[in-house]
């Protein structure tokens, strides 16, 4: 079997209802509703956790937080942990990342082994929540509505300038591998930052959304008493009591969030258009880590295992799998093993451990019956919440709060909890009874608080004294870059020219 090239284009908190069967028809996307054109598009996809990190951890190894240890976004992600850049380096893959992925730790590679980026955010201990302090508010890390209130247009931000960065060096690793110089199939991963908040576009693409009819969210802001207890707090953790959110402020906001959708489409679009014009054929899937509520009910951001937080568009272009909508509902840790199985890479050493199962059966019209896991243990969490998608039913556990169920086909917006729902007494035993098989929400609980406090100490200790940072620092050898003594200059021309002899 020839190995086939993979390009990964993974985004940071976009919201999967937006792509019902690829990006909503009123999206100006027009590079991803290609891509959505020959790709198998899952319409029920989640992430494993709606937080960076934790989400993240669980895409590239298949595995839940409860699993890695990666329970928020200071946990360290332990170098032991396979991920499918390990596999498939080991299976002669040359493996890249471009961008954000948002490892904790002092391994800042998890199996790549080229990094072209350094990460946006930071790699130690800091922004670790303590449960040991339920309410305790971090003002100088945690969100808050000033991403909302603060919402406009602007032309260079701190993520434009990353996610600039990260088109640009995505678009030049295509290039050096079009030049044919290393002969092994290659994995490029290309993982931007937009369009997580701050809600903050260009102007144009801001101006694409002049006439936009979705500014405002189907379910309005409610009063802070008819929340249920989670989002009160992620309402208290989000500072939400100290921000006066007008009508303006969310039309400003969710129009922001519209354009930098259409600007990642302009970047992603330049990572396609140059692997077409290197002539490289690649199998290409399309993912983010987690969604935003984008105002829906009041809630911003994610945190939540509601649809806008937890729901992610996931779309894959593969010979093996056909083109169409898919509506199982899957997850993102399905993407290692997916990987793996399109790369004809064996996983069998440690699949009894991975939670994720290959998608492929999935495109070439296979069936799956098991329920889609997720897990939450980080800040406006006081305790592990875990959730389980299950055909039409999506089922929330958690030992401080009242069980959740909600029919997702009748009510799309989850507002009727129908936990308490005689008529539905069968189906939440049945889910309660899969979700405690699965979890002891006892013991998920204090292996959080134990990594919580080791972690304080260690921060702390390493903060005492001389600093020496683990945030990536990616290598730049200018002396074997461009034209230098010890180069034939002849062999150098004709090595870094494509197509050669045109």
């Amino acid at each position: 079997m020839t190995q086939p090239n993979i390009l990964i284009l993974m985004v940071d908190q976009l919201n999967g209802t937006l792509f019902p069967d690829g990006p909503a028809d009123w999206l100006h996307a027009p590079n991803l509703k290609k891509l959505a054109a020959r790709s198998t598009r899952f319409r029920n996809a989640y992430t494993a956790s709606p937080l960076c990190a934790p989400g993240r951890a669980a895409f590239m190894s298949g595995q839940l937080p409860s699993a890695t240890g990666v329970y928020d976004n200071a946990a360290e992600f332990a170098s032991s942990i396979p991920t499918y850049a390990h596999h498939l380096r080991r299976a002669g893959y040359y493996t890249c990342l471009s961008g954000k992925m948002h490892f904790v730790g002092p391994d800042q590679l998890h199996g790549f082994e080229d990094r072209l980026t350094t990460d946006i955010y930071p790699a130690d201990f800091g922004w670790t929540p303590d449960y040991r302090k339920p309410g305790e508010r971090i003002d100088w890390w945690y969100h808050n509505m000033g991403s909302v209130t603060g919402s406009g247009v602007a032309e260079i931000t701190n993520q434009m300038e990353y996610d600039d960065a990260v088109a640009y060096e995505a678009t030049r690793k295509i290039y050096e591998l079009s030049r044919g110089l290393d002969p092994r199939p290659w994995c490029l991963t290309a993982s931007f930052t937009h369009p997580h908040d701050p809600y903050v576009a260009r102007k144009k693409y801001w101006d694409l959304y002049a006439d936009c009819e979705h500014l405002l969210p189907d379910v309005p802001m409610m009063p802070y008493e008819e929340h249920d207890p989670h989002s009160k707090r992620i309402l208290d953790a989000n500072d939400r009591s100290n921000f006066e959110i007008s009508e303006a402020d969310i039309k400003r906001s969710r129009r922001a969030y519209f354009a930098n959708i259409s600007y990642l489409d302009d970047k992603i679009g330049e990572i396609l258009q140059t692997l077409e014009d290197t002539r490289q054929e690649a199998i290409i899937l399309f993912v983010s880590d987690h969604g935003d509520m984008l105002g829906e009910r009041g809630l911003w951001f994610k945190m939540s295992f509601f649809e806008g937080s937890a729901r992610v568009p996931l779309m894959i272009s593969a010979p093996q799998m056909e083109t169409g909508l898919n509506k199982t509902p899957v997850s993102n840790i399905d993407v290692c093993p997916t990987l793996c199985d399109l790369a004809g890479v064996d996983m069998s050493e440690i699949m009894p451990w991975t939670t994720g199962q290959s998608l492929v059966p999935l495109g070439q019209g296979g069936e799956r019956t098991e329920p889609v896991a997720m897990e939450y243990a980080a800040e406006a969490s006081y305790a592990p919440m875990v959730s389980l998608r299950y055909g039409k039913w999506k089922y929330n556990r958690c030992a401080l709060d009242p069980d959740q169920l909600f029919d997702l086909e009748a009510d799309p917006h989850e507002l009727h909890n129908l936990a308490d729902a005689p008529a539905h007494a069968g189906t939440l035993a049945q889910l309660r009874a899969k979700s405690e098989a699965r979890w002891d929400l006892a013991a998920y609980d204090a292996d959080v608080r134990k990594s919580q406090a080791r972690r304080w100490i260690v921060y702390e200790a390493l903060r005492s004294g001389g600093y020496y940072p683990w945030d990536y620092q990616p290598l730049r050898a200018a002396s074997e870059a461009y034209m230098r003594n010890h180069m034939d200059l002849n062999v150098l021309e004709e090595n870094k020219r494509f197509p050669r002899g045109e």
